[in-house]
Parts: C-alpha cells; structure tokens; sequence
C-alpha cells in the first residue's frame, strides 16, 4: 500500500473515532483533539508529496515547440533556430514555414505561441486576444529588403522608382518601354504565393487594387521564383533578400549565381543614383523596399518562446541576422565606406 493510501486511512479511522455516543461526548472530544498534530503533519508531508512529482516541462532555454513563420524568412530562421538549438540542447523549436495569411490565421487560432511576419496583428486582433486574457508581445526583430530579380541575360539592370510603380500599376508591361534597345517583350512578374506578404507589401506600397494586372503571376515559394527567373528571360521576380544574401551558405550563393539582383533610384529624385539591396543601403533606405520583420508571442509565462525570441535580438542573434543579408533591428551598426 502505498504512503498516500496509508495516510488517508489513518485520517479516515482518526475521524470515525469521533462518532461517539453523546453519553462520551466530552471525553471522546479530548481524546481526538490529541489526533490533531499527527493528522496536521500527515497533510503536510502528502502535500509535499504531492508537490514533488509535478515537473516543469518548458523553461526560457528547454522543452519542445513549434514556431510559425512567412516563407520569406525560411533562411534567417532557420539559421536562428539551428543555432540556439545547438547552444540548449534541451530546447527542441520545430519551424513551419507557410504565407503570411495562413501564419496569422493559425497563430490566431493558438496553432503556435510564437510568429515571425512583416506585419503586427491588427486593432481588431489585439483586441480579440485580450479579450481571451492574452496579451501579444511584438518585437522587432529586422530589417529586410524585397529584392528585385531578373534573368542573366537581361541587360536592364537598373530601374528608377517610377518604372517599378507603373510595372505594377500595369502602366508598363514591356520591356521595351523601359528600354527600347532591349529584345525582350513583356514583363512577367512573378511573385511567391498569393497570400505572401511580398505582394502584400507591394499591394499597399503602390495602393493596388486587388485585381492585379494580367501579366503577374504567382508560383509557391520564394526558391521557385528564383528558378523561374533563372530560366526565362523576361520574368521580373520579388523575393527577400535573404534568400540571396548569406555568403557561407550554399543555397543562397547558388541562386545569387543564377539570377541579377536590380538596382533602383529613390522615390521622385532626379539624381543618376541606384542602390541594391544591401544592409548600408536598407539602414538609410537609399534602397526603397525595406520593411520591418516582427516576432510576436501570445505566451503567457516566460517559456522557450519568449527565451528563443530574447535571444534572435541579443548580439548573437542579431550577428545572424547581419549575415543573412538584412539589418539588426536591435544591435547597432557601423557603416564603413569602401572608395576604389
């Protein structure tokens, strides 16, 4: 029998003692009251007992979770979470990679405890959490820059701020009214997926309306725009940058090898100047398209969430982040001019 058992029949039997006869009222009433320090002590040691056995299955740096997180930033994750795993053994993160529609919705849905998008959950958002008790947290995490990319062959390189509007605008759907000595025809545009936050960003960068023009096209991943890029001259790709920005991992160099990355002037100045997307160039914003990368938590207690986000925007993380292509949003930076 074990120590619980035994010590609930002890207090059973302590208490059946006191259903006495009224004739031995008085005395029985004594006789128990000399009960009362052991039956006090067995409560406290099955109490402690009790305590012992629950453990603590997620702390700040161990337990198992999921993340959810835009395609777009599959590299700079991945990279992240590769590396704090190796740090904490005992901390498992599972990264699910989806557009940033489905990442919202699901983590709305309490699919996850942590998202990493190019966007903060709406008024409405915020308030339904609350509304459940939970208060979403959002940090910024990093800067990231939608980069432009065009087939090896296409000569057109550089492309002003007003040329890129009206392309989307639909205004301009051929090549050769950018430049009339090219020899390609129309401008395919080709995005990752129509939920993606790349053709969110440019949809309320231009005020598109939601009918886009006939010639954009959507594919699934930020990896199958490069590919289409690379095998048809006239497609004009969006991806971020971080896809095509780390020089130690094979992946982002072999599709920085297969594509050209454009240059583009600032909005509305006259100036003969074109910037790539480049963390000097996203730090300024002398590159246009840069947008901001968040980490939001809907956790309720400091878990291996919020101890995965502290530490992607400590120096450790944040060193990621510079070597992935984009911009710490939390460690400074110094910018060093390089004259040839």
């Amino acid at each position: 029998m074990s120590r619980v058992s035994i010590n609930q029949n002890f207090i059973i039997i302590a208490l059946r003692n006191a259903e006495t006869s009224r004739g031995n009222k008085i005395t029985d009433i004594l006789n128990n009251l000399k009960l009362i320090p052991y039956i006090f002590i067995i409560l406290v040691l099955t109490s402690c007992q009790g305590r012992g056995t629950s453990t603590i299955t997620e702390t700040p740096t161990s337990g198992n979770i999921k993340i959810l997180a835009d395609e777009s930033f599959q590299p700079v994750i991945e990279a992240e979470v590769n590396v704090f795993t190796s740090l904490y053994n005992n901390a498992s993160i599972t990264p699910v990679f989806k557009p940033e529609v489905d990442v919202v919705n699901e983590f709305m849905n309490d699919s996850a405890k942590v998202m990493v998008t190019s966007r903060k959950l709406t008024d409405d958002q915020v308030k339904w959490l609350r509304d459940t008790l939970i208060i979403a947290r959002t940090t910024t995490f990093a800067f990231d820059a939608l980069a432009l990319v065009i087939n090896r062959e296409n000569i057109d390189t550089m492309l002003k701020y007003d040329e890129v509007r009206k392309i989307f605008t639909g205004e301009i759907k051929s090549w050769k009214e950018i430049n009339k000595r090219s020899g390609l025809d129309e401008i395919r545009v080709i995005f990752d997926n129509p939920k993606s936050g790349n053709v969110r960003y440019f949809r309320e960068r231009f005020d598109l309306s939601p009918q886009l023009p006939s010639n954009f096209y959507a594919v699934k991943t930020n990896s199958e725009v490069i590919a289409f890029v690379e095998k048809n001259k006239d497609a004009l790709g969006i991806v971020s940058v971080n896809w095509i920005s780390d020089k130690d991992d094979s992946t982002s160099q072999s599709f920085n090898k297969r594509i050209n990355v454009v240059a583009v002037s600032q909005p509305y100045l006259e100036e003969d100047a074109y910037y790539r997307p480049k963390p000097g160039n996203i730090y300024d914003k002398s590159y246009p398209f840069v947008r901001e990368i968040f980490l939001i938590s809907r956790e309720t207690f400091s878990g291996l969430g919020s101890g995965f986000i502290n530490w992607a925007c400590a120096e450790q993380g944040q060193r990621i982040v510079l070597k992935s292509g984009l911009l710490p949003a939390t460690m400074p930076i110094r910018l060093v001019q390089i004259r040839h």
